[in-house]
């Protein structure tokens, strides 16, 4: 093999992993697979997709070696191959958003129909927050994901559940809320019905994954009953 040949190759080969993560219904897979294993029902339901279609995607990111599967008797979930996916669609997540002004507008005007101040804090910020235990921290994904793993203190009010609970939270600290990520709008909707409620509320800028990548503490369930 000379060197054409070489470069030819294994250009090909990645190309098959670029090729496997173009397509948005397998973009938004890899971001749900962050929070934790899920069935293809979860995704289906999760994405709003078939589960024909959701389990057909699931094969292109397991042949591309993005996903692999693990078997429970008769239960079958789905995972990243390893946490370097989630970092590899993380830095094109960046890299679109940094030079996208089209994908930033998006993100801006959906934003704005929460009508409430939607400041956030990051991952730093908010690690020194929890140390001096300034807040009060709200996971507001599906109990499922929190039971997964969350940030630590973190108690789980999922979004539907927010308000049947919001009289149980006090108002003398701030409240700052986070979800599945940038893209995840659970946490826009904990912090306007928050601040309607009178509360002093935030967001955090991103989600649980990007407080892993960061190697902030992270546990096992605690939930409000």
């Amino acid at each position: 093999m000379n060197k054409r040949e070489f470069k030819d190759k294994v250009y090909s080969e990645l190309a098959k992993v670029a090729k496997a993560m173009a397509n948005p219904h397998r973009l938004e897979i890899i971001d749900l697979l962050a929070q934790g294993p899920c069935s293809v029902e979860q995704l289906a339901n999760y994405t709003g997709m078939s589960v024909a279609n959701a389990s057909q995607h699931l094969q292109t990111l397991k042949n591309a070696k993005l996903v692999q599967i693990s078997r429970s008797g008769n239960f079958i979930n789905y995972s990243l191959t390893s946490e370097d996916v989630f970092f590899a669609w993380a830095g094109l997540r960046e890299l679109g958003l940094e030079y996208n002004a089209e994908a930033q507008k998006l993100i801006r005007d959906f934003r704005k129909g929460y009508k409430s101040n939607m400041n956030a804090v990051d991952a730093d910020e908010l690690a020194r927050m929890i140390e001096k235990d300034e807040i009060i921290l709200l996971d507001v994904r599906p109990e499922v994901e929190y039971k997964r793993g969350h940030i630590h203190s973190a108690m789980s009010i999922p979004i539907e559940k927010l308000e049947a609970h919001i009289k149980k939270l006090p108002k003398r600290k701030m409240i700052v809320a986070y979800c599945r990520g940038p893209f995840c709008f659970f946490a826009d909707e904990a912090v306007a019905l928050l601040q309607k409620k009178g509360f002093n509320a935030v967001r955090m800028d991103k989600g649980f994954p990007e407080w892993v990548d960061k190697g902030y503490p992270v546990e096992n369930a605690q939930t409000i009953n």
